[in-house]
């Protein structure tokens, strides 16, 4: 007990340290702070999660004494659960008839990193407003004052601001959960490969490739699709979130499987060099072609498990 409270207490400090850079404003610091998860992920997938959610209430308390008091809240909600919440689950086992542990899927774990991605999404808008058209009202003005400040790309002469603040705020739900998908999956692999070369990790290393998202994962973007056309105020915002992270999930759940497919393949190194320089050109489109590819390589496999079934 004694360890999971120091190497807590430290990845803790250490959490709100990174976390807290982000005031500087700099470049640098911005960078710094999104890898906060990653201390409280290592102590989690290293001394067990008790240790990251002890790490989880140092970093809170830390930021709320060292920073405005609401960072403390903020850390927590942002950083200290989500880390402590995915470390747990990568842990998470249970023992079969031959007594062997079977382990969470990674496939499982892609989907809750988009419902948890889209949950801070959703508390961080409402922490915007008292009511959804306060936090409309606050989102455009911050938006209108980044265009009047020459941090937006520049507008053609005869666009009209107005229709482009519009489209801006209906995205950044959706641009937000996308962004934190990618960001807790980076601090999640840094940290288990980290833990892995140290020795400390309880679970075996997976193979990255075949991961499998499942079935239901289909259901949960159809149904988040409907919902952010459809759901008024924070229900739709919440709707448009969850789609925005499943959709960075199929994109990384596209990237494992053409991983998986090229296997074997003479042009595999220089195909796969390609795709992810044409991952750091073209991002945004190249996401939503993996996107695309994510969504039917589950479908696929989905239906292909589910004929095997039946002939069995």
């Amino acid at each position: 007990m004694a360890t999971i409270l120091f190497i807590g207490s430290g990845a803790g400090l250490v959490s709100a340290l990174l976390f807290g850079v982000v005031a500087t404003l700099s470049p640098l610091g911005l960078l710094l702070s999104y890898v906060a998860p990653l201390p409280i992920l290592i102590a989690a997938l290293g001394w067990s999660h008790r240790s990251g959610l002890v790490a989880t209430i140092v970093g809170a308390i830390v930021s709320a004494v060292f920073l405005p008091p609401a960072a403390g809240l903020v850390f927590a909600i942002a950083v200290g659960l989500p880390a402590w919440w995915l470390a747990y689950l990568a842990l998470l086992g249970r023992t079969d008839h031959a007594e062997l542990i079977e382990w969470y899927p990674l496939g499982r774990i892609l989907t809750w990193l988009a419902v948890t991605a889209a949950g801070i999404t959703l508390i961080g808008a409402i922490s915007l407003g008292p009511s959804y058209e306060a936090y409309r009202s606050s989102l455009d003005d911050l938006i209108r004052a980044m265009v009047g400040a020459e941090l937006t790309p520049a507008l053609p002469v005869d666009a009209d601001t107005e229709q482009f603040v519009r489209l801006v705020t209906a995205a950044v739900p959706a641009v937000a959960a996308t962004t934190f998908v990618f960001m807790l999956t980076l601090n999640l692999w840094l940290a288990a490969f980290t833990v892995r070369v140290s020795g400390w990790l309880p679970r075996p290393w997976p193979s990255i490739p075949d991961t499998l998202m499942a079935r239901n994962s289909l259901l949960i973007t159809g149904a988040a699709g409907l919902g952010s056309v459809l759901l008024p105020g924070f229900a739709g915002l919440g709707a448009t979130a969850v789609l925005g992270g499943m959709a960075a999930a199929f994109a990384l759940q596209g990237l494992a499987s053409i991983h998986a497919a090229t296997r074997g393949n003479r042009a595999r190194p220089v195909l796969l060099a390609l795709l992810y320089l044409a991952l750091l050109l073209l991002s945004l489109w190249i996401i939503v072609v993996l996107a695309g590819v994510g969504v039917a390589a589950v479908a696929w496999r989905s239906r292909k498990s589910a004929r095997t079934a039946m002939l069995d």
